[in-house]
C-alpha cells in the first residue's frame, strides 16, 4: 500500500540495506500488540505471504477468506488479500486474547518488517525506519535481514523488486477503468494465477512464481 507522504516526515531520514544494523528490535514486545489492531485494510499480502501462510497453517487462501481471517479489498485500484480485523478493537484476526500472534512463525513480510518500511527508487528498494509508529523507547539494533527473518535474503529482496514494478504496471493498466471489464478480467487473473491457486509446499517458491509469472505474461503480455 503506497504512502503519500514524503521520507523526511515518516522516517529518521536514512536509507538502509540488508545488511545494516537498525534500532528495530522490540525484544518481543512484551505487553504491547499496538500494531496488531486498528490497521484497517493496510496488511496487504503478497504471493509469498500466501505460500508462507500455506506451509505454516496448512490452509490455502480460499480457507482462510471462507474463516474470514483474510479478505479482499480495493488497493489502488488492485483487488489484494490483507489480514482482517475484527471487533469492536479492530484486532488481527490472528491475535490471541492475550496479545500475541497466533501465526508468528508464518506472519507475512509487512509484519516482519515494522517498524521498517520500503522505499522503491529505479526499480530496487532499500528499507526505512519508520518513527512515530512504534510506542516502544527500548528497541534496540539488529541486523536487518535478521530483523526480517526470511530465508534466501536476495531471493526475497529480488521477488518483492518485482512484484512491486508488477502491480504498479498493473495499476497503471486499470486506472481510470477499474469498472470495465477488462480491468475485471485482469484482476480475476492476478488473483488465480498468484494467490488462489494452492502451492505446492514441497517445492520452492520461487521456482512456483517464475512459472506463474510466465504463464501471467503470456496471458495479460507483461510480468
Amino acid at each position: 500500500m503506497k504512502r503519500n507522504v514524503s521520507l523526511q516526515e515518516i522516517s529518521d531520514g536514512r536509507l538502509y540495506g540488508e545488511n545494516d544494523m537498525v534500532r528495530a528490535d522490540c525484544h518481543g514486545c512484551p505487553d504491547c500488540f499496538r500494531c496488531c489492531v486498528g490497521m484497517g485494510n493496510s496488511v496487504v499480502l503478497d504471493p509469498f505471504d500466501i505460500y508462507r501462510l500455506q506451509s505454516g497453517e496448512g490452509r490455502t487462501l480460499a480457507e482462510f477468506l471462507s474463516e474470514g481471517s483474510i479478505e479482499l479489498n480495493v488497493v489502488d485500484g488492485l483487488v489484494l488479500p490483507n489480514l482482517r480485523m475484527s471487533g469492536s478493537g479492530e484486532r488481527c484476526s490472528f491475535l490471541s486474547e492475550n496479545g500475541r500472534c497466533g501465526i508468528h512463525e508464518s506472519r507475512p513480510g509487512i509484519c516482519r518488517l515494522f517498524p521498517l518500511g520500503r522505499y522503491y527508487e529505479n526499480g530496487d528498494f532499500r528499507y526505512f525506519l519508520q518513527t512515530g509508529e512504534c510506542s516502544r523507547t527500548d528497541r534496540s539494533k539488529v541486523k536487518v535481514s535478521r530483523w526480517i527473518d526470511t530465508p534466501d535474503p536476495g531471493r526475497y529482496h529480488d521477488f518483492l523488486c518485482r512484484w512491486h514494478y508488477y502491480l504498479n504496471a498493473l495499476e497503471e493498466r486499470v486506472l481510470g477503468v477499474e469498472d470495465s471489464e477488462a480491468s475485471k478480467r485482469l484482476n480475476l487473473s492476478m488473483l488465480q494465477c498468484f494467490y488462489l491457486t494452492p502451492y505446492d509446499t514441497a517445492r520452492s517458491f520461487y521456482e512456483q512464481f517464475e512459472e506463474r509469472s510466465s504463464a501471467n505474461r503470456k496471458e495479460n503480455s507483461f510480468l
